[in-house]
């Protein structure tokens, strides 16, 4: 590492100037997608270089964040929206970047957010994590951690016990598991099952294994929790010339193949939810499948098999590097250490874009496939400098609940 300590220092300096020098560009708040993503990365960076000038920046962005709130801006989404920036406050305020009455500022926000999970659960059956119903739970969970009211406490409890009905009676419920179909691909009309952490069971799970710990959602969480794991436990890929243990989408039909190797996608994002879930209920078969899940991974190194085109955090090399580096703190094993280490060394050898910043460009697919700049959490290069933030400080960094892993 200590030769790549001189290149990410001075690409941190960069990312920190060009999120400064152009976040108003982006029009949307949200934690993932939008500007508070872009703060978080300011906060974060300030802690680590002991430059207040940094947070100074942050600060200017979350004002410009609840501006726009206040302005209209009326987007409800974790990922885009208004309860990613909601989020996003809370965690600054609970880091002690900022000093802030959530209590006063959020509260307002409930109403509107809680129509919007009646809209994406009970109507649509929309239980995505980046743009649906568990995502906006995901910040109500946070304000039910953080609340300093009662009566608030209360209300988000009952928000979130409303979800998790929701998500029961929106269940398909059969031989003791427990599943949720939804559109896999909306163009080609295909309907089946999402096992994965950006969109799909994976996030289902880890959500719900974070009430469980609560008394207050435990009795009615955990045999939900334990079914729908069942479920994902039971299409595990018996195929051993699978390089992946889990595929990201069942339906009939499907062909068995290896999926890519990403947060978004495949066995990182199922292998570390399971890790969690296991050792939440303390159920060690379930860990240790989670576990041997992320470790088989580290096998696969071919950017070609791997399907590893650019290097943001939801489907490129820095994603990897912040799981693989998580696992490590969370076992010590030498095996996540080198592994988190390889992916950083591919990331900077893949900065290779001069029209993009500090070397990065994401990558595009579908109808729109091509290059692009990008600046934010989930795909550019403010997630690249909190990953890399992540890699270097000697501080525990908490921004990567809001891609579940932490």
């Amino acid at each position: 590492m200590n030769n790549l300590k001189p290149i990410l220092l001075d690409k941190l300096e960069s990312i920190s100037t060009i999120l400064s020098e152009n976040y108003k560009n982006n029009e949307h708040v949200g934690v993932l997608s939008g500007i508070s993503g872009i703060a978080l990365f300011q906060f974060y960076y300030s802690k680590f270089t002991e430059k207040e000038s940094h947070a100074d920046v942050g600060v200017e962005i979350i004002s410009s964040v609840i501006e726009r709130i206040n302005e209209g801006y009326s987007f409800p989404t974790f990922c885009t929206g208004i309860a990613g920036a909601g989020w996003a406050i809370e965690l600054l305020d609970e880091e002690g970047f900022i000093d802030i009455d959530s209590d006063d500022l959020l509260s307002d926000l409930d109403d509107y957010l809680s129509r919007a999970i009646v809209q994406m659960g009970e109507k649509d059956k929309f239980y995505d994590f980046l743009h649906g119903a568990i995502g906006i739970g995901f910040y109500f969970f946070k304000r039910y951690q953080s609340t300093k009211s009662l009566d608030l406490k209360k209300s988000y409890k009952v928000k979130l016990l409303e979800i998790v009905a929701s998500l029961k009676r929106a269940s398909i419920e059969e031989n003791g598991m427990m599943k949720w179909e939804s559109y896999l691909s909306e163009e080609d009309e295909i309907k089946g099952f999402n096992l994965s952490l950006s969109h799909g069971m994976a996030s289902i799970i880890n959500f719900l294994s974070r009430l469980t710990v609560y008394d207050d959602f435990r009795d009615v969480v955990l045999p939900i929790l334990e079914k729908a794991t069942q479920f994902i436990l039971s299409n595990e890929n018996k195929d051993v010339s699978c390089s992946s243990f889990f595929p990201s989408w069942i339906y009939e039909g499907k062909e068995k193949n290896n999926e890519r190797l990403a947060w978004c996608y495949g066995d990182l994002g199922i292998g570390l939810t399971l890790w969690r879930v296991g050792n939440v209920l303390g159920n060690d078969m379930i860990a240790q499948k989670g576990l041997i899940t992320v470790e088989n991974s580290c096998k696969r190194r071919d950017l070609i098999e791997t399907k590893v085109k650019d290097n943001g955090l939801c489907h490129g090399t820095f994603g990897m590097v912040q799981i693989y580096n998580h696992m490590y703190n969370e076992t010590q094993k030498a095996i996540f250490k080198e592994t988190a280490d390889y992916w950083m060394e591919q990331g900077l050898n893949m900065a290779i874009h001069e029209d993009g910043y500090v070397g990065y460009k994401q990558w595009s697919g579908g109808t729109d496939e091509g290059w692009r700049k990008e600046m934010n959490l989930l795909e550019g290069v403010a997630g690249i400098g909190l990953s890399i933030i992540s890699y270097l400080a000697p501080f525990e960094t908490k921004w990567d609940e809001c891609l579940l892993i932490s």
